[in-house]
């Protein structure tokens, strides 16, 4: 075995560190990287390693065949010895392959890992990883974890890149970090970008993905990013706070938090929870400490709820809040207010993330046959935060004194709603 040497970002994996979390965009070499490191250090001494990942079927969906190349590459044939479902050293260092949720049981099984390397970890989900950590437990042992970043929601990105653990190095990685980046795929990355920007910066640049195929807010979101509108917002004590609910039962329940200031949509702040009465969610308003304006909420909080009699409107109202109800304008019309207001839309970066992440997800219904797009937008987790955002665009074309009667909605369309045609009310536009 000659001399092997490594790319200066991957010079860390020699260093001892609890967590060792490399991600970023194709071409980068990460996977080579850690296969490489690993079977370095397997020499020096013996060392049980545990390659683990989400799913795993069979052996074809491992990083067995990547170690089974490097040991061929390196030319390590004579300190390895490639077995069906194992690899191991000739001085006891043993590789081994688990899915972590298609047997959880057998990864708890495992004792005595010195390190595990978790590959495409962005599909790891947050049951998963309690399943692993507490089972790489031996003292100074090591999590390797290498991924291409999908969603700035996602849970992996979330807990190792955005909020990493103290005892960690986080490395961003991509083609450029990688010498022996063939010109296939440099031909493959320039025609990627050729069409599409996007794409392009998603895949091989690494960036989180900003807005899935198919998107409803896809122009308008691009718009916001390009603009600067996602920025730190100091919440303004003069002005009050409208609040706005999606209301779950078995699922999420989102609130989105706005200031109107300078002709601005200021949202400020948002939060999503499953699983809570009423009660628990007022006391977060509460706890924030905001001076609140409106509480709006979706029609269906007139409904009674079993057990107490009361409907949440009447629940939020007799905490002392001003409760309006959402008028019930169309699901397209909603989605065209939504549009109009996100032209003047600006956001707190920290504050309002996942509500973000939820309007660039929001997508359309695509036919599995056809694979023609529908006009019915996909229910899924960030129909929600979607859905709240909606209710506070139509509760922007609302006057501020509500001169309907007990919320009943009197518009005929949305052209109606936004210029006032209604009882020659100014609406939205003259607010």
């Amino acid at each position: 075995m000659g001399e092997i040497t490594f790319p200066e970002k991957f010079q860390c994996l020699f260093e001892p560190r609890r967590y060792k979390i490399f991600y970023g965009g194709r071409g980068g070499a990460k996977s080579w990287a850690f296969a490489r490191a690993l079977l370095v250090l397997g020499l020096q001494k013996p060392l049980r390693v545990l390659c683990a990942r989400e799913m795993q079927n069979s052996l074809a969906d491992s990083v067995h065949k990547v170690l089974k190349d490097q040991i061929d590459n390196m030319g390590l044939s004579g300190h390895y010895d490639v077995l069906q479902t194992s690899i191991r050293g000739t001085n006891g260092t043993e590789f081994s392959f688990e899915g972590i949720k298609s047997n959880p049981t057998k990864v708890k099984s495992y004792e005595g890992i010195d390190i595990c390397w978790v590959e495409e970890a962005d599909k790891v989900s947050k049951d998963s990883w309690e399943v692993l950590i507490p089972t790489i437990r031996k003292e100074g042992s090591e999590i390797w974890i290498g991924f291409n970043p999908n969603l700035e929601s996602d849970y992996t990105y979330q807990r190792f890149v955005i909020n990493p653990p103290r005892d960690a190095f986080v490395v961003k990685v991509t083609y450029r970090d990688n010498p022996f980046f063939p010109e296939t795929l440099r031909a493959e990355m320039e025609e990627c970008r050729r069409h599409s920007e996007d794409d392009y910066l998603h895949i091989w640049e690494g960036n989180c993905k900003v807005l899935l195929e198919g998107a409803v807010y896809a122009e308008e979101m691009r718009d916001v990013i390009r603009e600067g509108r996602i920025m730190p917002l100091r919440y303004d004590p003069v002005s009050s706070v409208d609040v706005f609910f999606d209301l779950g039962r078995r699922d999420k329940t989102a609130i989105w938090f706005k200031q109107y200031i300078a002709m601005q949509h200021r949202y400020i702040d948002y939060y999503e929870d499953s699983g809570k009465h009423i009660d628990e969610y007022l006391k977060l308003l509460q706890q924030k400490g905001y001076i609140y304006g409106t509480v709006w909420l979706p029609h269906d909080a007139r409904s009674k709820t079993l057990g107490t009699k009361m409907s949440i409107e009447e629940m939020v109202r007799a905490k002392g809040f001003n409760v309006r109800i959402v008028p019930g304008l169309s699901l397209v019309d909603g989605i065209n207010a939504s549009r109009t207001v996100l032209v003047n839309s600006w956001f707190d970066s920290q504050r309002c993330g996942l509500g973000l992440n939820c309007l660039k997800s929001y997508k359309y219904e695509v036919d599995q046959k056809t694979g023609q797009r529908s006009q019915k937008p996909l229910h899924d987790d960030s129909s929600h935060g979607a859905d709240a955002f909606r209710y506070s665009a139509i509760a922007s074309g609302q006057p501020r004194k509500d001169k309907f009667g007990k919320g009943k909605n009197k518009f005929k369309s949305i052209s109606e709603f936004f210029l006032g045609e209604v009882g020659g009310n100014s609406g939205w536009m003259g607010s």
